[in-house]
């Protein structure tokens, strides 16, 4: 990793980056340099259940540094990109590096975010029911013309939301979106840094970490979520938690699951490094070694 030397010690830090690419760690040496409070980005270290699993910092980490919005949700809760962003918002008063791979939270905190009504749990019972059933394609075909124009159609999740929205409040997303209010913290008053890893070096390192993950107890906390296991659930997308269930179900081995985890984990990160391409050109390159 890059020196930190040439950062900032006064401004809010952003650290983003793709999974594996050593964010934590950096926030932690940022945090321990400036008496900061790490505070978390990341869409699943939310959960109460998953904290092996999604690489959360441990209970000696957090002991030595203060640390917020890690494991305070429930499994069960389903947690949005506005709460999280209300949350950090209460946080801002204070010194922070906020540090995660969830690049719509950064753009909810850096960009504005549209205030949208809360979706009924019955619209989204509904949405999940036709995801099952048909999949996202009736979903997009429903949704309002300027919102069809600009969604991205490859990623479900943001199909059925704007689905969702359209039914609940009868005004499709984009419109939401173009009244967006003013950000909570413009880039310009921050110090944004994103890593970007060569790929070579990522892959040896999400192979490395789920192995380590295993060692470390991911099976034992995937088998405590087992019985009460649901897939539609925002928390079960935590990577390599589907693959060891159906490990727990006689439905794989072990080693099979493992490789299917470590390919899921890639292609996220793929993922990301595609939308931090697109969406964080103006954010300072950090390529961790």
């Amino acid at each position: 990793m890059n020196g930190i030397a040439g950062i900032s010690r006064e401004a809010p830090v952003l650290i983003a980056g793709p999974t594996a690419s050593g964010k934590s760690a950096l926030a932690i040496e940022l945090a321990a340099r400036d008496g900061r409070v790490v505070v978390n980005a990341d869409a699943l270290q939310v959960y109460d259940c998953w904290r092996v699993l999604t690489a959360r910092p441990t209970p000696a980490e957090e002991a030595a540094l203060p640390h917020a919005l890690y494991g305070h949700v429930r499994r069960d809760e389903t947690y949005s990109t506005g709460r999280w962003l209300r949350e950090v918002v209460g946080l801002l008063d204070r010194p922070v590096v906020i540090v995660g791979g969830t690049g719509l939270n950064f753009a909810a905190l850096t960009e504005g975010l549209a205030d949208i009504p809360a979706v009924p749990a019955s619209v989204r019972a509904e949405a999940d029911a036709r995801v099952a059933a048909e999949g996202f394609g009736g979903l997009l075909g429903e949704l309002d013309r300027e919102t069809a124009a600009r969604i991205d159609r490859q990623n479900g999740a943001r199909i059925q939301r704007a689905w969702e929205v359209l039914q609940a409040t009868g005004r499709g997303l984009a419109g939401w979106q173009d009244d967006t209010p003013p950000p909570a913290l413009p880039l310009a008053r921050a110090e944004a840094l994103v890593l970007r890893p060569a790929t070579d070096w990522l892959d040896a390192r999400i192979v490395r970490r789920f192995h380590a993950m295993l060692k470390d107890g991911a099976l034992d906390e995937v088998r405590a979520a087992l019985p009460d296991w649901r897939p539609g659930l925002p928390s079960s997308r935590a990577i390599g938690a589907p693959e060891l269930i159906a490990y727990l179900r006689n439905e794989s081995t072990l080693c099979a699951a493992t490789e299917v985890a470590i390919l899921a984990s890639r292609r996220y990160a793929k993922r990301q490094r595609t939308w931090f391409r697109s969406r964080m050109g103006n954010w300072h390159e950090i390529v961790p070694r």
